[in-house]
């Protein structure tokens, strides 16, 4: 296995810690939909994107659940690192939206190369601020946002992970992410077609 971590990580690495991925950490492929974390589950590997997208997602006692954020290439999860490093079970449950390919590292080993490689460091703590920067916003837009404007930024997040105008979503699976009815996401998104916003097509949305 040989992963351009420079490209990956978006700044120089050691030539030993590379040296060190590449014949430790597992490559995974993940299928579109497929759940690859929930909550309970004890962690052994810290997940880095190669490729795809992954939601994050937190439960809720009521049976639903809230978006968190989405990860996209060369991002891991800061709920994921917080279990890793504190042994402790996933609060959280993590789903590819896309088909996905991960590097798996083992915990031991991320926690060696705290220690011996700045560029590990660098990677860990900038993941574990951008992750944590992304909830504060999620958090911000649920306390003072109206649910127009939280599904718009949802769209345009959605849009900006997967690369591309045309989501293939149902109003249902939104509502699920939102925490909200599908009554209430189909009238929004009317409402949006009408001001020429998206277009509205079956299980796909167009945003123009």
């Amino acid at each position: 296995m040989d992963i351009a971590l420079n490209t990956l990580f978006g700044f120089p690495v050691e030539k030993e810690l590379a040296e060190e991925i590449n014949t430790t950490a597992k490559r995974v492929q993940v299928e579109q939909g497929e759940e690859m974390i929930r909550p309970g589950q004890s962690l052994k590997y810290m997940p880095i994107l190669i490729r795809g997208n992954i939601k994050v997602m937190r439960p809720h006692e009521n049976g639903g659940h809230l978006l968190l954020y989405h990860l996209e290439q060369g991002q891991t999860c800061s709920m994921t690192l917080n279990c890793c490093m504190a042994d402790a079970q996933s609060e959280i449950y993590a789903i590819a939206e896309t088909s996905t390919e991960l590097l798996m590292i083992p915990i031991h080993k991320m926690e060696e190369w705290m220690k011996k490689y700045h560029s590990w460091r660098k990677f860990i703590l900038n993941s574990y601020h951008s992750r944590m920067m992304e909830m504060l916003e999620s958090i911000d837009s649920i306390a003072f946002s109206h649910m127009d404007a939280r599904l718009e930024r949802y769209l345009s997040e959605k849009a900006h992970v997967q690369g591309k105008a045309q989501l293939s979503i149902t109003h249902q699976e939104i509502a699920e992410d939102l925490n909200t009815s599908r009554v209430v996401i189909s009238r929004l998104l009317k409402k949006m077609e009408s001001e020429q916003k998206i277009q509205l097509h079956r299980n796909l949305i167009q945003l123009l």
